[in-house]
């Protein structure tokens, strides 16, 4: 196949580059109080300014790296991740009660990330080559959904169950846009159901985050307390918000607030107009996706687009939930917006292979 090579995607390169400036501002906002520990209000900022730009450089090496190539790489890529992941499991670094770091010094990374970004190009590969089989169950869902249950299997040892449930949406996503039979996923869906309740089930600290999703004023001190400073940092935002850097649950109130429940920060501070301006990049970022995938020349190409963005469609959806109260408690970042090294580099790594695909777009 002829694959012409014309320029990138230029909304998605603003897009993408707007929701960065708005993370670094609102990170150093939202972490100037807890950054006083280390006598740098600038702590987490600086980081997080460090982390974009290794991610920037990223995004522009993958976006002038022809996407066909990494089919040939997606299986090693495949395998390393998941020899990082069992890595990870002996020798790894137990934050929050999720064995989920690698740690070289002062340096961390998180294999699961890294996993996310492998299972979405080997999918992409399995599924391009093995389109015409993906109708059957035996010779073809079966093994698509193999690929991630291996990934996910390892994610839910750690255990990190956010991590877990965006790479199995990712791939389902994936092999439901090649072609899979609707009646197989019913029956799949159903069993997928009752093994996420008995993750639930088999351990108390999620039963705990389901019921004080329902009713987090039940426990407002334990496992309802996340919700509600989220909530009370929303609520008083308003139309305007009370203005940049002038939260009042970022003053020890909301844990870790430049992280997962950075955008509970937005909309105190920013207010609804902010809040909502955040949520239009995001939108106008998957429509030029979704855009790029259904535009790409190859099947690869376009499940590869449809994976990367699906899977930060899946994260966005999943943490503006949690900290509005719809969904409960799962410790997922807010993709260009969270604190984090190994999240904001590889979504932007990810971004550049989508930046690539879409300069080959009809």
């Amino acid at each position: 196949m002829s694959k012409v090579r014309s320029a990138p995607d230029f909304v998605i390169i603003f897009a993408t580059l707007f929701l960065l400036g708005i993370g670094i501002v609102m990170v150093y906002s939202a972490s100037a109080i807890v950054a006083q520990k280390f006598n740098d209000p600038y702590f987490f900022a600086k980081r997080q300014l460090i982390f974009a730009i290794l991610g920037i450089t990223s995004m522009y090496i993958m976006m002038n790296i022809d996407y066909w190539v990494w089919k040939k790489w997606a299986k090693p890529g495949f395998f390393l991740s998941l020899g990082l992941l069992v890595l990870v499991l002996v020798i790894g670094i137990e934050v929050n009660g999720s064995k989920s770091w690698l740690g070289i010094g002062a340096f961390g990374i998180q294999p699961g990330e890294f996993a996310k970004l492998g299972v979405v190009a080997f999918l992409a590969k399995w599924l391009s080559d093995n389109q015409k089989q993906i109708v059957q169950f035996r010779k073809g869902l079966a093994p698509a959904l193999g690929i991630p249950l291996a990934c996910f299997g390892l994610i839910m040892l750690q255990p990190d169950l956010g991590t877990g449930t965006v790479l199995m949406g990712t791939a389902i996503v994936m092999i439901f846009a090649s072609g899979a039979r609707v009646s197989h996923f019913v029956g799949l869906g159903m069993i997928g159901v009752a093994g996420f309740i008995a993750l639930v089930i088999s351990a108390p600290y999620r039963i705990k985050r389901i019921t004080s999703f329902i009713d987090p004023w039940t426990d407002p001190l334990g496992a309802g307390y996340q919700i509600i400073q989220s909530l009370y940092a929303i609520g008083p935002g308003g139309l305007l918000g009370l203005g940049l850097g002038q939260s009042r649950q970022k003053h020890l109130y909301l844990p870790e607030p430049y992280n997962d429940f950075i955008f509970s920060i937005i909309a105190e501070e920013l207010g609804f107009i902010g809040g909502t301006l955040v949520l239009l990049l995001f939108l106008l970022l998957l429509w030029r996706g979704m855009r790029t995938a259904i535009t790409a020349p190859d099947l690869f190409g376009s499940l590869l687009a449809l994976g990367i963005i699906g899977m930060i469609a899946i994260q966005v959806i999943i943490n503006i939930g949690v900290v509005t109260g719809m969904f409960p408690v799962t410790g997922i970042t807010l993709p260009f917006l969270s604190y984090g090294g190994s999240s904001l580099t590889l979504i932007l790594t990810g971004v550049g292979v989508l930046l690539n695909i879409s300069r080959f777009s009809r």
